[in-house]
């Protein structure tokens, strides 16, 4: 063993090899990380020897000294490789929260660069020379979409829902339909940020229905705010009654003490509705209502970066904007970059909403998948014989917890590869393809839906698939 042991080359005559020069180079790794790296490598080997478990090459051999650069080389990959990655999403869920909901349009993601790679007046007044807001380069933008008096832009809608019960109803009642006590991903509840926020919880109604009488029984002096929380994420159906945004502001109108706040979740400038899809409320049509200050994200149905959007009456939002919090939930300049760069191509109109992609993605017919979907079955048949390929009719997600109920019609690709079973496929899919391809998994057959693919990641599924033996 000793014998073998004592083959094993030195640390100093490993480093004089060209290899070791040209990983170190090629990666810009400095010698001295490079060194620690490769004595972890030899004293694992040497333990490896001493413990009578090495089946590697023997020390002293050409083999061996290529397998130490080998390990040196995936050592090098593992601790300076990035771990967040791109992924090509192939389920067909469009908002899908792991894998980070909406990507953003092309003209946020030049925006950001350029913010990214520059200085930026992000608090600066060019025209006056003097220290200016953050606020001001998207509240103008929020207010021509929304007709609010008045927004700002926190890091998500959770901050948002916290920032606005802190700031205006510390130490006071808020009242909640007990139908609207939500819990979202990752065990997030209103009802807990309430708390922990400072405002007292009161619970009104019951779980299926809550009625206007409900409301007016529990207003009392201490009441500061009418909570009103959208639950995008579910819906109850069947024998149940909600109270009205309209009949709530009115609620409210007529106690000038108390302020009606709703938080929307998604919340939607696009008007989904009218196309027949979903129910979700437009902001701006909210607001006419008489709602005071509403909150959503910007990540979801807006298409935007992660962000909590506030936006309602001058007076409440200047006061949000003082809090102490506010600069503890503040968004950075490439959050804004992003935000700013959606809200542009919104402004545009109709073509410029055809940029996002989270609307483009929604209004994909069926029709024109189907198209898509023959096209890619085709070229893959022609190119490699191990495939099975079937068309159906299925149903696309718009998914990250909102239009529970909106199934929107698609054509899927079912695959089974003549080696492999549907299980293994979308494994070798998901840790052998560079970027991984995400699929789904039903009847014993891969699922690809084209609705969430780029025609880019089209011609790379096509690639990893047509190389798949």
């Amino acid at each position: 063993m000793e014998k073998i042991l004592r083959k094993i080359p030195p640390i100093h005559e490993l480093q004089k090899n060209e290899v070791f020069q040209e990983l170190m180079n090629d990666n810009g790794i400095e010698l001295e990380q490079m060194t620690e790296m490769m004595k972890k490598i030899i004293e694992q080997i040497r333990e490896s020897i001493h413990n009578r478990h090495w089946n590697g090459p023997m020390p002293g051999t050409g083999e061996f000294n290529e397998y130490i650069y080998n390990q040196l080389e995936d050592s090098i990959k593992k601790k300076f490789s990035f771990t967040l990655k791109r992924v090509i999403n192939a389920t067909g869920t469009i908002l899908h929260t792991n894998f980070g909901r909406a990507r953003l349009s092309e003209k946020a993601i030049e925006h950001v660069i350029e913010v990214a790679k520059n200085y930026s007046n992000l608090e600066y007044e060019l025209e006056k020379g003097e220290r200016g807001s953050r606020h001001s380069h998207v509240e103008s933008l929020i207010k021509h979409m929304t007709g609010a008096e008045a927004a700002m832009v926190v890091n998500n809608n959770a901050a948002a829902v916290y920032l606005v019960l802190r700031a205006l109803a510390k130490n006071r009642e808020v009242l909640v339909s007990r139908g609207q006590l939500v819990e979202i991903g990752g065990s997030f509840r209103i009802s807990s940020i309430m708390e922990e926020s400072g405002a007292q919880l009161i619970e009104v109604g019951t779980t299926n229905k809550t009625h206007l009488h409900d409301y007016v029984e529990k207003i009392s002096e201490e009441t500061a705010m009418l909570l009103k929380v959208h639950t995008s994420n579910f819906k109850v159906i069947g024998f149940t009654k909600q109270v009205s945004t309209r009949e709530l502001a009115e609620l409210a109108n007529k106690h000038q003490h108390i302020i009606f706040y709703e938080d929307l979740g998604s919340g939607v400038i696009y008007d989904f509705q009218r196309l027949g899809i979903g129910e979700e409320p437009v902001v701006s049509d909210v607001l006419k209502m008489g709602v005071d200050i509403v909150s959503f994200s910007g990540d979801k149905l807006l298409g935007g970066p992660q962000a909590g959007i506030i936006a309602g009456k001058k007076a409440l939002i200047d006061q949000l904007k003082k809090h102490q919090l506010a600069r503890v939930v503040r968004v950075d300049k490439m959050t804004l970059a992003a935000l700013e760069g959606t809200l542009i191509d919104y402004l545009k109109g109709e073509e410029g909403r055809k940029n996002i992609p989270i609307i483009r993605d929604i209004l994909i017919t069926k029709e024109e998948l189907k198209t898509r979907a023959e096209a890619f079955t085709a070229k893959l048949q022609s190119l490699n014989n191990l495939f099975i390929t079937n068309l159906a009719d299925g149903t696309s997600q718009v998914g990250g917890g909102t239009m529970p109920d909106v199934a929107i019609p698609s054509t899927i690709i079912s695959l089974n590869h003549k080696r492999y079973s549907a299980e293994e496929l979308a494994r070798k899919l998901r840790q052998e393809s560079h970027p991984s391809i995400i699929v789904r998994v039903q009847k014993e057959s891969v699922y690809l839906d084209l609705r969430t693919v780029t025609e880019e990641d089209e011609e790379f599924i096509l690639s990893a698939l047509v190389h798949m033996v």
